[in-house]
């Protein structure tokens, strides 16, 4: 009986992964070729370390597709890898505004919550994230460890 509980579970987790992974496509398209030539820009550019560069890519492709939330994720993740922690704050807020499911910008929003010691915040965002994609890789033991965490401050 238990195999057949691990094996319905770990068929559940590589069926979430192959959905996860057809949605992070789509996402990848934002429906003008301007704006998906800027993205490509913007990663190459952050491959070669071109900071500037890259941000200014970023900003352009949002200026001219503000409604398009991958953007605002993918500016929000090169904020973060440069520690401007508010930047990516903002920008995954908005990125969760156009797409509340956005299970990337959640992932994001919770770790640097983490990272700055705000657990009820991260704890919040990792419980939209269980809902949203409860097989998120490495999200199940996150969620519990907070939850312990939060509800020992009794929220």
């Amino acid at each position: 009986w238990s195999s057949d509980v691990c094996s319905s579970d770990l068929e559940d987790e590589e069926q979430a992964k192959k959905f996860a992974d057809r949605i992070e496509r789509l996402w990848g398209v934002s429906g003008s070729d301007t704006v998906n030539l800027l993205m490509e820009r913007a990663s190459k550019a952050v491959q070669e370390k071109k900071n500037s560069l890259a941000l200014k890519f970023y900003d352009l492709a949002i200026e001219l597709a503000p409604d398009y939330a991958e953007a605002f994720n993918r500016r929000a993740f090169f904020h973060f890898t440069q520690n401007n922690f508010q930047a990516a704050v903002g920008d995954l807020r908005r990125a969760l505004a156009l797409d509340p499911s956005h299970f990337r910008a959640l992932e994001g929003l919770a770790q640097i919550w983490r990272e700055t010691g705000d657990k009820k915040a991260a704890f919040g965002v990792m419980k939209q994230l269980m809902e949203v994609h409860p097989h998120a890789p490495g999200a199940k033991p996150i969620f519990e460890e907070l939850k312990r965490e939060v509800d020992g401050q009794g929220i």
